[in-house]
């Protein structure tokens, strides 16, 4: 990191949920000048203690930011807190926007065209993150951004805070395509184990040994490997959680042509099902509890 772009870098993020709040944790570890905002004032707290600014309302977390980050649900959500108030009005002049949130292909599209209508002096990035709770407390996620060549040395040095990598894949639009990808992928290798597991307790097999068989060969990945591993504890305490792994795997759907991806179709209707059952805010690895005739209650 360039030294005198990390002094000069002044970060706002808005959306102290489980992501946004250990990135910020991040950009005031790395020396950033952080200011915080979440709907929910008390989510601040921690952020407070550790050395991050914070403000009463999202358009005091942006007035002097040159980089403001959204960390926020849905779509919907962006757009209310950016566009429902003075908020966009209040970015510093030339700022970069750097939406993080996986919001989908149709609505980063709106937003961006949005912004360019009220604010065309401010930069959009495109750039939501692969990574759940784990790689975000640790810095090391992976952002999937795009958007204009001008905004990438402006928002360097914030990416290199909470991120490993960051992979630039062309115009705004782009990283939330990739992200969505990404994310399908990721869903089915999950649904993949839990239905392994099943499988495996069918037959009678131990779940150690069919991790040892796995383990250290051509079907081992490192995230099939966690949550096997979490899905054997029981343990489901959200990293990432269902409900949001559900909408993102709907996001997906709503991107794809009149002929869905069929793997992709049935684990939406699977995991709505899960959903609905009251698994939507335990980790992904509650897939596991959707299959056997397992409930919520079971577990």
């Amino acid at each position: 990191m360039n030294p005198q772009a990390a002094s000069d870098t002044r970060v706002a993020v808005l959306g102290m949920g489980i992501m946004g709040s250990a990135m910020a944790l991040n950009l005031v570890r790395a020396g950033l000048r952080t200011t915080v905002w979440d709907r929910t004032p008390a989510a601040v707290a921690a952020l407070a203690d550790a050395g991050a600014q914070t403000a009463a309302s999202p358009e005091q977390a942006v007035r002097e930011a040159n980089v403001v980050i959204t960390m926020l649900p849905t779509a919907d959500v962006v757009a209310s807190v950016v566009f429902g108030g003075g908020v966009a009005q209040a970015f510093a002049r030339s700022a970069v926007w750097a939406q993080m949130g996986t919001i989908g292909v149709e609505a980063t599209k709106q937003i961006a065209a949005r912004l360019a209508e009220v604010r065309p002096d401010v930069l959009y990035v495109d750039a939501p993150v692969s990574g759940s709770k784990g790689p975000a407390i640790s810095g090391q996620l992976l952002v999937l951004a795009s958007g204009p060549r001008e905004a990438q040395p402006l928002v360097m040095p914030a990416f290199s805070a909470i991120a490993h990598k960051t992979v630039w894949l062309g115009d705004a639009g782009q990283g939330s395509r990739m992200k969505l990808v990404v994310n399908a992928y990721l869903s089915i290798l999950v649904e993949g184990v839990a239905e392994a597991l099943e499988l495996a307790d069918r037959l009678g097999i131990e779940h150690a040994k069919l991790a040892e068989v796995i383990e250290g060969g051509p079907l081992d990945a490192p995230i099939a490997n966690a949550k096997l591993h979490k899905m054997d504890a029981g343990d489901f305490t959200a990293e990432f959680p269902l409900a949001w792994a559900l909408k993102d795997v709907d996001l997906a759907l709503a991107s794809a042509s009149a002929n869905p991806p069929p793997l992709v179709a049935a684990l939406s209707r699977q995991w709505h099902a899960a959903v609905d059952a009251g698994l939507g805010r335990a980790d992904i690895s509650a897939a596991r509890l959707a299959l056997g005739g397992r409930v919520a209650g079971d577990s």
